[in-house]
C-alpha cells in the first residue's frame, strides 16, 4: 500500500517533549562534537611538561560535561549506537595493525602463556575478591587480562617504539591481550553452556579461516584498478569494501550469538591481509583514511560517551568501591603485567621487560565493554563496576608514562655503551 506523505499540519503538531529530545540529542552531540576537539588541544598544550594520552582528556571530558559534575550531556539512544560503533572500530584498528607474520613462533607462543597465566591469576584474584560469586569472578577476572592495545599503538608510534624488537613484542603481547579476552567473552558472558560457546566458536573460526583463504588468493586485476581509481575522488571503493568487511562480520558474529567485538577484530586481520594482498601501494593510503573516520569522530566518540556514562558519584561516594580502585589497579600491573615481565623474551633487555610489563597492563576499552555487559545483566554493581574503569583510567594515565620513562632510560644507556656491551646487554 501506498504511503501518504504527512501533512505540515502533522509535522507542527510535535509534542514539546519530542521536540526538547532531539535539542537535547543535538546538544549533546554537539557538546560531545567540541569535547573531541579541545582533547586533542590540551594534549598538545601540556606535551611540553609531560606527555598524557589524547584518550585520557577526552574520558575527562566527558565526565566534566556528564550528569555527575556540569550535567550537561547525557547519554541516549543516538549517543550509545554512535559510542557502540566507535569501540567496534577501535577494535577493528587494533586487529588491523597486528602483523602475525612478524609476531610467530616462541614470540607468540610466550604472548599465549603470558595471557593464560594472566586468566588463571585474574580468575584467582577475582574469586577472592567477590567471596566467591561465580558469575561476578568472570566478569572482573576477565576485565583484568585485557591490554588496551588500541590506546596503547599510538603512543608506541608517536615515541618511535612500534619499530624494532620491542614494538614486535609488545605486538604480540598486546594481541593476546585484545584477542584473549574477547575469546573468553564469547566463551564465558555468551549465556550459552561453555561446551555448546566452544562449538559456536569453532564454527566461526572455521567460517573467518575460510574468509582469511579467500583473502589470501590474489584478487582480479579489476580490484586493485578500482581501488587505485577511486582512492582520491568521492567513490572510495576500497574505504566502502574495508566497511564492507567491517559490517559483514559484525553482523556474522551477533548471528552466532558473539560478542561483535570479536567480529570487529576479525575483520581488522582480513582488511589486512586483502589490501596488502591486492594493492600493497595503496594498502598505507586505505588505513590512513580509515584512521581519520575512526580517530577523527567515531573513537573519541566512544571515550566521551564512557566519561559521561561514567558514574562518579557512586565511587566518590567512598565505601567499598573508593577501596576496590587502588585494588584493581595493583591487580592490573599482578594479573597481566607480572606474567609479561616473566615470560617475555630473552632477548629483551631488563628495561625493556618493565617497559613491555606496564604497556600490557594498561587497559581501558574492554573493561569498559566487559563492565558493560555485567551491569547491563546486572551481575555487576554499578559501584564496582566505576572501580574497575576508574582504575582502568589511572592505568592508561600512569603506566604508559612510566613505560615511556623506561624506555628512555634505556636509550640513555645503550648510547653510552660500547657497541660489544650494547649487544651483550640485549
Amino acid at each position: 500500500m501506498r504511503r501518504e506523505p504527512a501533512s505540515p499540519k502533522v509535522e507542527t503538531t510535535r509534542t514539546g517533549a519530542e521536540q526538547g529530545d532531539g535539542v537535547d540529542q543535538a546538544g549533546t552531540l554537539i557538546l560531545i562534537m567540541a569535547a573531541a576537539v579541545l582533547a586533542p588541544l590540551l594534549a598538545h598544550g601540556t606535551g611540553r611538561w609531560i606527555r598524557i594520552p589524547v584518550v585520557i582528556f577526552e574520558i575527562v571530558l566527558g565526565i566534566l560535561i556528564g550528569p555527575d559534575v556540569l550535567g550537561w550531556a547525557h547519554s541516549d539512544e543516538v549517543v550509545d549506537v554512535l559510542s557502540d560503533l566507535g569501540l567496534s572500530m577501535l577494535i577493528f584498528l587494533a586487529g588491523y595493525e597486528i602483523e602475525f607474520g612478524a609476531i610467530r613462533g616462541d614470540t607468540l607462543r610466550r604472548a599465549s602463556r603470558a595471557w593464560v597465566v594472566s586468566l588463571l591469576l585474574g580468575l584467582a584474584g577475582a574469586l577472592a575478591l567477590t567471596g566467591f560469586d561465580l558469575a561476578r569472578t568472570v566478569i572482573i577476572g576477565t576485565a583484568l587480562t585485557s591490554t588496551a592495545l588500541g590506546t596503547v599503538l599510538p603512543i608506541l608510534r608517536d615515541s618511535g617504539d612500534l619499530e624494532g624488537r620491542f614494538g614486535t613484542v609488545m605486538m604480540a603481547f598486546g594481541a593476546l591481550g585484545e584477542f584473549g579476552p574477547i575469546i573468553a567473552m564469547s566463551v564465558l558472558l555468551s549465556g550459552r553452556d561453555p561446551g555448546a560457546s566452544t562449538v559456536v566458536l569453532i564454527v566461526f573460526a572455521a567460517i573467518t579461516a575460510a574468509a582469511v583463504w579467500w583473502a589470501l588468493r590474489p584478487r582480479p586485476p579489476w580490484f586493485s584498478q578500482v581501488v587505485r581509481a577511486t582512492l582520491h575522488t568521492s567513490g572510495q571503493f576500497a574505504v566502502r569494501f574495508v566497511m564492507l568487511l567491517l559490517v559483514a562480520m559484525l553482523a556474522l558474529s551477533q548471528a552466532f550469538g558473539l560478542d561483535v567485538l570479536l567480529g570487529a577484530f576479525a575483520a581488522g586481520l582480513l582488511t589486512r591481509l586483502v589490501l596488502q594482498g591486492s594493492v600493497p601501494e595503496s594498502s598505507e593510503q586505505v588505513l590512513e583514511k580509515v584512521e581519520a573516520m575512526g580517530f577523527g569522530f567515531l573513537v573519541p566518540l566512544f571515550f566521551i560517551a564512557t566519561g559521561i556514562q561514567f558514574d562518579l558519584a557512586s565511587l566518590l561516594d567512598g565505601g567499598r568501591a573508593l577501596l576496590l580502585l587502588p585494588v584493581f589497579l595493583v591487580l592490573f600491573v599482578v594479573v597481566r603485567g607480572l606474567p609479561a615481565y616473566l615470560l617475555a623474551p630473552r632477548d629483551l633487555s631488563p628495561l625493556s621487560r618493565r617497559a613491555l610489563s606496564l604497556y600490557s597492563a594498561t587497559c581501558l576499552p574492554l573493561v569498559v565493554a566487559i563492565t558493560a555487559i555485567g551491569v547491563d545483566d546486572e551481575v555487576l554493581g554499578e559501584s564496582t563496576a566505576a572501580a574497575l574503569v576508574g582504575a582502568a583510567m589511572i592505568s592508561v594515565l600512569v603506566f604508559p608514562l612510566l613505560a615511556m620513562r623506561v624506555r628512555a632510560r634505556e636509550r640513555h644507556v645503550s648510547a653510552k655503551l660500547p657497541p660489544a656491551a650494547e649487544t651483550e646487554s640485549w
